[in-house]
């Protein structure tokens, strides 16, 4: 089988839970070695936000907040690699043309972010779509889609369903910014 984990920003925290980490890389070193090919891409999580608003006070413009996130994201994705051991690729790809030359059945590719403008949602998305993946799964600190964020408003829904064409309308509303989704 051939899967894409985006592993959420929450599980990189200012203090990392390496227990945590090291779970999560145990989980996806057992399905890579059963024979499946595995890709995760890091999100940046708290740490990207709190820097990208630090470069953004600062009068960054928004291609050099994103690349600060990016950063981040690589950084995560570095520590995750460094979990998985024997199991990872040693290589944390730089750019998603990378990806299928570093791919192989047993082995987990760990990417973070690539470009300004996408998100490591993104990145996902198109490692998924590059090795043909049969499952995308995104790990995050939520149950799944909102109409509105959970931690800010209380009364905000869970989605069961939601066609693609109303995620797409939700995604291009307002203002697009590093950091934002």
């Amino acid at each position: 089988m051939r899967a894409v984990v985006k592993l959420g920003g929450a599980l990189f925290k200012r203090d990392p839970e390496v227990n945590a980490i090291k779970s999560m890389a145990g989980a996806l070193s057992e399905f890579a070695v059963e024979g499946n090919q595995v890709v995760a891409i890091a999100g940046g999580g708290e740490n990207a936000r709190a820097d990208i608003s630090a470069a953004r006070k600062l009068g960054a413009e928004e291609s050099t907040c994103d690349l600060i996130g990016i950063q981040l994201t690589r950084s995560n994705a570095e520590l995750f690699r460094i979990a998985l051991g024997e199991v990872g690729v040693p290589k944390i790809p730089s750019s998603i043309g990378d990806l299928p030359h570093l791919a192989h059945l047993g082995k987990v590719v760990v990417m973070g972010g690539l470009q300004p403008g996408q998100s490591t949602n993104t990145v996902a998305a198109l490692a998924a779509e590059i090795t043909r993946a049969e499952i995308l799964v995104n790990g995050t600190d939520v149950e799944g889609v909102y109409t509105q964020d959970p931690k800010k408003f209380p009364k905000a829904r869970l989605l069961r369903t939601v066609q693609m064409d109303k995620l797409l309308d939700w995604a291009m509303r307002g203002e697009v910014f590093a950091g934002k989704y």
